[in-house]
């Protein structure tokens, strides 16, 4: 993949609770005109989830997430053929029914600890592979936020995935923090200061801090009104080494990445 330039990756949430409503896509109609917008305003690829992955989400059976996914990635994929199609799941078995009806990319927000499969199917099937930073798991992670060195354990966590990946046989691998995934709001702030820490790795990486809690918590707003927040995050992420972003609203995202861009290209 070329990442080479930031790219974008538009969320669309096959489900009922996401933490921002207006992610939350199940009619066929609106999900291909939400694609449709996506891919227009620059979105390089699509990211569909099945399963919520809010703080404290109610769990719900691998059937039921395969149930949430399979319209939206076989809806996509046949109208827009040209487009990389991202199934965001943990489970094993639901990335195997993602990649036979279109998707091209694994988003697994355990990095592989909660379904040991994952990472070799994501080898065998050779497709890309983003692995995130998280403990426990959903309904357990709040309580998790405790490390003795921050960068040195997250370091040691993709260093071991790293291993894991290659082993496995696969060929490109992507890590994301994971911002609020079993981390405190100072944790997250104090991650995108370091970003570049990671760049060590010399693996893309993924940024999702779109609308959420350590944005709208910090300014006592909502969701809804965490756009011009999440900008001014994307903004610092791209200067200290980003690749891909990860959002809910696209057009926003690109403009911060031909802005940026320029001015890393500036020359007088």
């Amino acid at each position: 993949m070329d990442v080479s330039t930031p790219k974008v990756m538009g969320i669309l949430n096959s489900t009922p609770d996401s933490f921002y409503a207006k992610s939350r896509k199940s009619d066929e109609k609106d999900i291909l005109l939400t694609a449709e917008r996506m891919l227009t305003e620059g979105a390089t690829f699509l990211d569909i989830g099945g399963y919520s992955s809010r703080p404290g989400a109610e769990d719900i059976s691998i059937q039921e997430e395969i149930n949430r996914v399979i319209l939206p990635i076989e809806a996509i994929a046949k109208r827009f053929p040209e487009v990389i199609l991202s199934i965001d799941t943990f489970r094993a078995a639901v990335a195997k029914v993602a990649l036979d009806a279109g998707a091209q990319l694994i988003n697994d927000i355990s990095g592989g600890h909660l379904d040991l499969d994952l990472i070799a199917l994501a080898g065998k099937r050779k497709v890309p592979y983003i692995a995130m930073h998280m403990r426990g798991t959903p309904q357990t992670m709040k309580s998790l936020t405790q490390y003795d060195d921050v960068l040195l354990e997250f370091m040691q966590y993709f260093a071991n995935i790293q291993q894991k990946a290659k082993t496995a046989g696969i060929h490109d691998l992507i890590i994301d923090p994971g911002f609020g995934f079993a981390k405190s709001l100072e944790q997250n702030y104090y991650l995108l200061q370091h970003l570049d820490h990671f760049k060590q790795l010399e693996c893309p990486i993924l940024v999702g801090v779109s609308r959420k809690s350590m944005i709208y918590k910090l300014l006592d707003s909502s969701p809804d009104e965490a756009l011009n927040g999440t900008t001014a995050l994307n903004s610092v992420a791209l200067l200290r080494g980003a690749n891909i972003l990860r959002v809910h609203d696209v057009r926003e995202a690109v403009e911060t990445v031909k802005l940026i861009t320029q001015l890393h290209d500036s020359r007088v």
